[in-house]
């Protein structure tokens, strides 16, 4: 008798070599740990949040509906990471952490601006939404398609080629942080919002060189290992004392590092054109 629910294939080996197991002895040999599994629920509680973030959003609660998304991308970040921990990253993972990026970094703070200032100006900001959500999916598929580029040169994993969308979707909501802090909102400022949210949308699928902090993440050196506790702690005291400035502190500094690592950037490509000259000498 057939199984109700397909079964769990993170790696999609069933299917090769049309191979299924002929008893119910071997489905069983070839259960999944639940180690597998982890990761997986991580990706599907980010989704409920960013999902959540969306009704909160219709609701017109937006500290909820912001606090949603940062647990969305808190979740974001650790799930690949508890992955390759628990030795069970998989292709399926993959596929449902890029769909979870779509729903929570393009979908939900597009509603979250459409419902809080983008309606004042109807048409035109949801025009303005559209089109951030759009640049969220050809960013998204583009950074599939890059991850199977093979020659791309060991210098350049430093980078992110345009904005990546959870940073986007911290950064596009800066005007909901702003009404936060009391300033009064309109039709007249809804549309430098409908502006400055598309503009955030090119910017995930420019080419502008973004730092990706993978070197970062990797290891730390040790005596810095006290002073960034500090300020992780720190960090996490002004986000719960004072949410929207700090918030906006942090996407201004983040708009203001693009440039920096632009010129980065165009210093390492220079380094690793001389190399490789003086290499072919």
């Amino acid at each position: 008798m057939e199984p109700p629910f397909p079964p769990f294939d993170p790696d999609g080996s069933a299917g090769k070599n049309n191979e299924k197991p002929k008893t119910v002895q071997a489905t069983r040999l070839r259960d999944i740990p639940l180690r597998k599994i982890v990761p997986n629920l991580l990706t599907l509680f980010a989704i409920c949040s960013g999902l959540t973030s969306i009704r909160f959003a219709i609701e017109e609660r937006m500290e909820l509906a912001i606090a949603a998304i940062i647990l969305a991308a808190f979740l974001d970040g650790i799930d690949g990471r508890v992955a390759r921990f628990l030795k069970s990253t998989s292709r399926f993972g993959a596929e449902m952490d890029s769909l979870a990026d779509f729903v929570n970094f393009g979908v939900a703070p597009a509603m979250i601006l459409y419902f809080s200032q983008l309606n004042e100006i109807k048409s035109i900001g949801w025009i303005a939404a559209l089109l951030y959500v759009i640049c969220a999916c050809l960013r998204l598929a583009r950074f599939n398609v890059m991850l199977d580029m093979p020659d791309v040169p060991k210098w350049q994993n430093k980078y992110f080629t345009g904005v990546p969308a959870p940073a986007a979707a911290l950064i596009v909501l800066l005007p909901v942080y702003v009404s936060l802090l009391g300033l009064e909102m309109n039709a007249t400022t809804a549309w430098f919002v409908a502006a400055y949210t598309v503009g955030i949308g090119l910017l995930m699928v420019s080419n502008l060189p973004t730092f990706s902090g993978k070197d970062f993440s990797k290891s730390i050196r040790r005596d810095l290992v006290l002073p960034m506790m500090i300020l992780a702690v720190a960090l996490a005291g002004l986000l719960l004392t004072y949410p929207w400035s700090t918030l906006m502190a942090i996407t201004l500094g983040y708009l203001v590092f693009i440039p920096l690592s632009f010129a980065q950037w165009k210093k390492d490509a220079a380094k690793t054109a001389v190399e490789a000259s003086l290499t072919d000498k």
